[in-house]
């Protein structure tokens, strides 16, 4: 009898593209060099659906955006832009994800030449840190990007009120915007995203999460705006936001969809901040309050009547003591992350309370914790579904050590 030896080649190709899906982006281009027909299955759109390419956009290559369309990517990633942006739209009639971080070169008038007709496809825009753009560009993107969900523009510093208004005007499906650090970014170009303006018709009334990270001139007039327009907002970041104060988390607490709220660094945030978010609606399951001096033990008493259903909960630097975490491990029996680094008040008889209580913890941070001891690690360790234990700075004595 003849027997036929059997290669991986004889595999059927929709077996093979099953396996080549599985490979990551440089083993997917190099296994379609091997032979003819592994070339073909590995140009199945199944192998490549959901991936990004990264390109530099260089000189021109006539095959690239053809290949791409083969694949069934749609998804860009410009690492550097030395040609028209153009050329990608035109390359890419069914894209539907455009990064464009950090291509500091892009300018509204390139942007301007590739934005002149509807892109119905196209779904998220990245232009963050394209620190040249400007309010002109937002109109373009206002007038032809209609079904944009996700748009960033951190680092965007030239960005204004008319921007934003601009964005309320055309951006109706919008559900992400982050504005991290667009300086000029005030109460009135969130009052045009909630619609609170005439002039801005409906707003971004779809809008799931927004980033207002360092924008220093909002106030607790932007959390009335954003309370009373904003009602499918489930993630927001006020973080570095220095105007807001206490006041303002009375307009948060009736926030009912709101998941994650980020306050990292509000310097004018403190304990009465945190009794009106606890005495409110809110159903969050994150809250970061972490170098925000005027939070301390008081704050975890109020969390633990009101914000119990916690699973995230960030203190770091925040002056909070033991008395303070025994107010609150009682009633937290959701937690599942603790960062409290650099919360130098906090001993052994914390960690025990934490250890004791707070047993589905898979995550904590002690960084800097200095007056923790090797008695109160053990008992952290022991924790059954611990899987991050950060310790940074902690250190130590030569007395404690395991030998």
């Amino acid at each position: 009898m003849f027997q036929t030896e059997t290669h991986v080649s004889c595999l059927f190709p929709e077996i093979l593209a099953i396996i080549f899906s599985y490979l990551d982006v440089k083993d997917k281009g190099r296994v379609a060099q091997v032979c003819a027909a592994w070339r073909d299955a590995s140009y199945h759109k199944s192998v490549w659906r959901g991936v990004e390419a990264k390109l530099h956009l260089r000189r021109a290559n006539p095959s690239l955006f053809p290949s791409l369309q083969t694949r069934g990517i749609k998804k860009v990633q410009i690492l550097s832009l030395r040609r028209s942006l153009s050329y990608v739209i035109q390359g890419m009639p069914q894209i539907e994800s455009l990064n464009l971080c950090g291509c500091f070169n892009l300018t509204d008038n390139g942007l301007g030449h590739a934005f002149v007709q509807d892109i119905p496809s196209l779904r998220v825009l990245n232009l963050s840190l394209c620190k040249q753009i400007t309010d002109s560009s937002l109109g373009r993107i206002a007038q032809y990007l209609k079904n944009l969900e996700v748009l960033e523009l951190g680092g965007c510093s030239n960005i204004t009120n008319t921007g934003l208004l601009l964005i309320a005007w055309g951006l109706h499906r919008l559900k992400s915007l982050n504005l991290r650090s667009c300086r000029h970014v005030s109460d009135v170009g969130i009052g045009h995203l909630s619609g609170m303006t005439r002039s801005a018709a409906e707003g971004c009334l779809t809008l799931e999460k927004l980033t207002l990270q360092d924008c220093q001139k909002l106030t607790d007039l932007s959390l009335k705006h954003v309370s009373k327009g904003l009602n499918k907002l489930k993630v927001l970041n006020l973080s570095f936001c220095g105007g807001i104060s206490d006041a303002g988390m009375i307009h948060l607490s009736q926030m009912t969809q709101l998941c994650s709220l980020n306050l990292r660094s509000c310097d004018n945030i403190s304990d009465t901040g945190i009794m009106h978010l606890a005495m409110g609606s809110l159903r969050l399951s994150g809250l970061d309050v972490s170098f925000c001096d005027k939070v301390g033990d008081q704050s975890l008493a109020y969390i633990a009547q009101g914000l119990y259903q916690l699973k995230s909960l960030s203190l770091c630097s925040c002056h909070i003591s033991d008395d303070g975490i025994n107010r609150m491990v009682r009633q937290m029996h959701e937690l599942k992350t603790l960062n409290i680094g650099q919360c130098v008040r906090i001993t052994d008889k914390g960690l025990e309370l934490i250890a004791d209580h707070l047993t589905q913890l898979t995550g904590i941070d002690l960084y800097g914790c200095t007056k923790i001891t090797k008695r109160g690690l053990e008992r952290i360790t022991q924790l059954p579904c611990l899987k991050v234990l950060n310790l940074g700075l902690w250190q130590m004595t030569e007395s404690e050590r395991v030998r």
